[in-house]
């Protein structure tokens, strides 16, 4: 394990990474978790420290790594990690720089576009399904029961995941008349508000959840008139919910008055597609249309039509803090002026 061996210099902090990891110590993370950091970020150091494999043939400490040094080092791991193995150890490190970074240690965070790029590159999937707008349409006319209508339809026009879907609750719906309470939506109409709080096992707003929220930080989504015009379509019939939190999404079918969950959404979802054509038994995630698929058919063709990969992210709640600060301070003049022209029609 790391020691208190980092005291600081003139250049800074003697051992960036020691002092990550006993910052790590006091945030109460566990001995697993700081030394499976500090097993990856040892070894990106090493890296950095032998000339002969970072790009620029010098030894160099992590506060003086560069965006190439970090890029060399992904590119090294590919050649014997799984892609997902890579995936975290990128998170890993983009992690300890913009925290470095976010205390005032460190200049910048080197990793911040080399995540970036890898988050588009690891969202298109050449050979998954392409389902066109229109092709999608007719799909969605077909889905008529209100509550698989008001689920297909708010994965479709928000990019959201499943468990976050199951998450929300009335009170993160801001429409018309709804009357909700979160003071995150105060001046904030026809918006939806996506906390990063939820994990499965937590009590959340008075209940225990059954599905985690992923996201980086908490996102205002905005909802189109289609979206709104589904909810309260939706919320006419809806049964009284069961739990104190007041679930948006509840059964309909057993458990009357309970609050959805993933199963249930992706047996929606896939039902559907089932019967479109869109999923078979035994298909992978190329051939097959789930949940997740939305989330990929929403960044593709917002994507597409905005040339806004920033917005795309912060509406998908996976966005950098920098671009995330800008966009929600900026929520009314662009995120919405920009998702409102450019989102798709389903209806």
């Amino acid at each position: 394990m790391a020691t208190e061996e980092h005291a600081r210099t003139e250049e800074g902090v003697g051992d960036p990474i020691g002092y990550f990891l006993q910052d790590m110590t006091y945030h109460g993370k566990t001995e697993r978790t700081r030394d499976t950091y500090e097993r990856v970020l040892r070894e990106f150091e090493t890296f950095l420290q032998t000339p002969a494999e970072n790009p620029m043939g010098v030894e160099k400490s992590v506060a003086e790594a560069t965006r190439r040094d970090c890029m060399a080092w992904i590119h090294a791991l590919r050649g014997r990690a799984a892609e997902s193995t890579v995936a975290t150890y990128a998170s890993y490190l983009h992690r300890f720089y913009a925290y470095m970074n976010q205390v005032g240690e460190f200049e910048a965070n080197p990793m911040a576009l080399v995540v970036e790029e890898m988050d588009e590159r690891i969202d298109t999937n050449p050979t998954r399904r392409d389902i066109s707008v229109a092709a999608m349409r007719a799909f969605v006319a077909d889905v008529t029961h209100p509550l698989d209508r008001a689920v297909v339809v708010t994965l479709l026009k928000t990019g959201m995941r499943a468990g976050e879907l199951c998450n929300l609750d009335f009170r993160d719906v801001s429409l018309a008349d709804t009357g909700a309470t979160r003071p995150q939506l105060d001046g904030k109409p026809d918006s939806i508000y996506v906390s990063p709080e939820p994990n499965v096992g937590d009590s959340y707003n008075g209940e225990r959840r059954s599905a985690s929220n992923k996201r980086k930080r908490e996102t205002v989504v905005p909802v189109d008139a289609e979206l709104k015009r589904t909810l309260k379509r939706w919320l006419a019939v809806r049964p009284d919910p069961i739990s104190p939190a007041d679930p948006l999404f509840t059964t309909t079918r057993e458990n009357w008055g309970q609050r959805v969950t993933p199963a249930i959404v992706h047996d929606i979802v896939t039902n559907h597609a089932s019967d479109n054509g869109w999923h078979r038994k035994g298909g992978d995630a190329a051939e097959n249309v789930t949940p997740h698929y939305f989330r990929h058919f929403f960044t593709t063709h917002l994507r597409d039509r905005t040339g806004d990969r920033g917005i795309v992210k912060y509406l998908r709640g996976d966005v950098a803090e920098d671009i995330i600060d800008t966009y929600t301070h900026n929520w009314g003049d662009r995120v919405r002026e920009v998702y409102d022209r450019h989102v798709y029609s389903l209806l």
